[in-house]
């Protein structure tokens, strides 16, 4: 990576500024670099086993145009591009794939639900949204718990609750699913609330309704709290949607990183999860798409 690294939430920010499982041994992925890494090329939808519904988050590819990045993944095994806003979601319908997570240029991580200053504004804007999502038959649209600020987890978990509910009911009536996300508060989102999996938990519970759960990000838990594969066996049933990234440094997903991606894939699979799974590291290889192929070829299991 270039010495100055990029994160979501610059990206994010930069596009809406104006732009538009195999288990394989780590000596035989030791020789991954960024201009030559294995070669994935006969990977394919036919190819893939179908257990693991893939998915990829669009700013991770922003430097790709959105028709080429859809049609291009599906070849290699997409079926879905996470965080894509109103006016990218029928690019990617149009190339058979579906948008598996919606969000809009004003979705804030820092500025959330746990601050009710922020509720009202909050709540006419995502309530668009969900709308919207729905008459595009998207069913899934992120939210954020915002910063600390100082505000305790036991205030920040009640403000949450409080400034959701309208959208809950909104969301029940037009099936669609309201997912928070886990972040980490260590290394890219400082102050984040909602960065333990047990604190997003209790907000699900205190919540109560099949239409909002969790998004369980493998990068930012394994940062924040290790222990995933039993974390995910622990809550499975609170977690609608996962993202991946390398540990340390949120790049590919393969031995050069810490995390054992097949068994992480394998325990979802067995929880019975038919829900998305991500790619969202940041690709360091030449070829994007080629660190992407990689990925899902690591994770179809």
């Amino acid at each position: 990576m270039a010495a100055k690294k990029i994160n979501r939430r610059q990206a994010v920010r930069n596009m809406s500024l104006g732009m538009g499982a195999i288990s394989i041994a780590g000596p035989a992925m030791a020789g991954y670099s960024k201009s030559d890494p294995m070669n994935f090329s006969n990977v394919s939808t036919n190819s893939l086993k179908g257990n693991i519904n893939h998915a990829a988050c669009r700013w991770c590819y922003q430097s790709i145009p959105l028709q080429e990045f859809a049609e291009k993944g599906k070849e290699i095994g997409l079926k879905a591009i996470d965080l894509l806003k109103p006016e990218e979601w029928q690019t990617v319908l149009d190339a058979g794939l579906e948008c598996s997570l919606a969000t809009d240029a004003f979705a804030s991580i820092t500025d959330g639900f746990n601050d009710p200053k922020n509720h009202k504004k909050l709540q006419e804007q995502y309530l668009k949204l969900i709308s919207e999502a729905s008459h595009a038959g998207i069913k899934q649209v992120i939210v954020f718990s915002g910063n600390r600020n100082s505000v305790s987890d036991e205030f920040g978990l009640e403000h949450c609750a409080e400034g959701l509910d309208v959208l809950v009911k909104h969301a029940e009536k037009n099936n669609v699913t309201i997912v928070m996300e886990l972040l980490n508060s260590k290394v890219d989102h400082e102050d984040y609330q909602c960065d333990h999996t047990p604190w997003g938990v209790a907000l699900v519970d205190k919540i109560g309704s099949n239409n909002f759960k969790l998004l369980y990000d493998i990068y930012h838990m394994q940062i924040m709290e290790g222990d995933i594969i039993a974390t995910i066996r622990k809550y499975n049933e609170y977690i609608t949607h996962y993202h991946t990234g390398g540990v340390p440094g949120r790049n590919e997903i393969n031995a050069s990183q810490e995390l054992n991606y097949p068994a992480i894939m394998n325990a979802i699979v067995e929880t019975g999860f038919n829900g998305y799974v991500a790619q969202e590291f940041i690709p360091t290889y030449d070829n994007k798409l080629d660190a992407l192929k990689e990925g899902i070829t690591i994770c179809d299991v």
